[in-house]
């Protein structure tokens, strides 16, 4: 029976995901999530190593006598958002949702395991690997660094992530650039405190931190050329407790997104002198930090060849109609990003359908579509089939 139709399959991934749901755990801390998929993965008759990147589980299953590895990536941890939905898988544990959908990508990799542990219509050798920290904690680096692909040798590596507003289990995938780099920036600026009836007798960083703030914004229709999309935005202001005095420092802090490593370069370069400029003027000192607290991604980058690979196993999921083969490249980042620099991949999104009943992504009211499961699941079985080849 075709996965996509094999509705007991369906009903277990529904199961698994809404549990999932229900105990949502963030960056670095999903044990239980790591046990639960590393007892399914287990009861299929997977090979399973555990503690990658701290949490991170890893399953391996071959079948034939080929060669040639893939693999297949999915997230598995939470936000930090109060759930706001009333249905009765909602969030178990305060404070902590699956808002970004990374239950149901992990519902519908280990669909995909079960159903190709039973088949084995392949000849190779697949990595069902699970993920933590995504959600800017860069977990993706820390399996690496770990020996992810020395110890799971991978010839390429694919990831999937639902992205509402596009139709129901449709899919959107393009080579080059599908995500935008990620940086943030923290900049302290530092004057004179004095009354502010009196300002003559301080340095106010205040007015010079409103001045950097504007000039920041010429970074992008200034600096950068037109045709390379950016974005620079100051997200914080933190200054002064009271009504009466001039504070002595500024707090700012911002993020910066591209599509390249160069504008990645020039931005942060321009930043730097247009702080260090402004302070001068304004006769004050100023701190910068990059990524003080999380690490930076870089882009993700989709190679051609897999991304025809991955082209075609959708087309064969969900009909060469419901495939957008040049979607808008988007302004999020995605720690997969360092997966592909290290293998070639095709990072491709599956839609959720549309965000006015589901939410946006990062929203306290999103739910993950269990309807694209059976969707999400045979992708990945057919991708599998498509890269290794059939074993019969």
């Amino acid at each position: 029976m075709p996965i996509a139709a094999n509705d007991k399959l369906h009903a277990q991934m529904r199961q698994w995901r809404q549990h999932l749901h229900q105990f949502p755990e963030t960056a670095f801390e999903e044990t239980q999530t790591a046990q639960f998929i590393a007892d399914k993965l287990a009861g299929f008759g997977l090979e399973v190593n555990q503690g990658l990147g701290k949490t991170g589980v890893v399953a391996t299953l071959s079948a034939g006598n080929g060669n040639k590895k893939i693999a297949l990536r999915a997230d598995m941890d939470a936000l930090f958002i109060q759930e706001r939905n009333a249905f009765a898988y909602k969030s178990r544990h305060d404070g902590k949702m699956h808002a970004c959908g990374h239950d149901g990508h992990s519902a519908m990799l280990l669909g995909a395991a079960a159903y190709l542990a039973e088949h084995r219509n392949f000849n190779g050798t697949v990595y069902f690997i699970f993920q933590p920290a995504e959600e800017g904690r860069a977990g993706a680096r820390q399996m690496i660094d770990d020996g992810l692909f020395e110890k799971f040798p991978a010839d390429c590596v694919f990831g999937l992530h639902n992205f509402p507003d596009i139709p129901s289990g449709h899919f959107a995938i393009k080579s080059g650039a599908m995500m935008a780099s990620f940086d943030c920036f923290e900049i302290i600026i530092t004057g004179q405190a004095t009354h502010a009836a009196m300002p003559h007798l301080g340095n106010d960083a205040i007015v010079a931190s409103a001045q950097l703030i504007t000039a920041l914004q010429t970074i992008v229709s200034r600096t950068l050329n037109p045709a390379d999309p950016a974005v620079v935005s100051i997200t914080q202001i933190h200054a002064g407790n009271t009504w009466n005095a001039l504070p002595e420092s500024v707090l700012l802090r911002g993020t910066f997104r591209c599509f390249s490593s160069d504008a990645q370069k020039t931005i942060a370069d321009k930043i730097v002198r247009l702080v260090n400029a402004t302070c001068e003027a304004f006769e004050l000192s100023a701190e910068i930090k990059f990524n003080p607290e999380n690490p930076g991604y870089p882009v993700t980058f989709n190679s051609d060849a897999e991304t025809d690979l991955a082209l075609q196993a959708a087309m064969a999921v969900a009909g060469k109609d419901c495939v957008d083969r040049r979607p808008t490249p988007s302004m999020g980042s995605e720690d997969f990003a360092f997966m592909l620099q290290e293998k070639p991949g095709c990072y491709a999104w599956i839609g959720n359908g549309s965000s006015e009943n589901s939410c946006l992504l990062h929203n306290p009211h999103y739910d993950f579509n269990d309807e694209i499961l059976p969707v999400g699941a045979a992708y990945w079985v057919k991708l599998v089939e498509t890269v290794l080849g059939n074993s019969q």
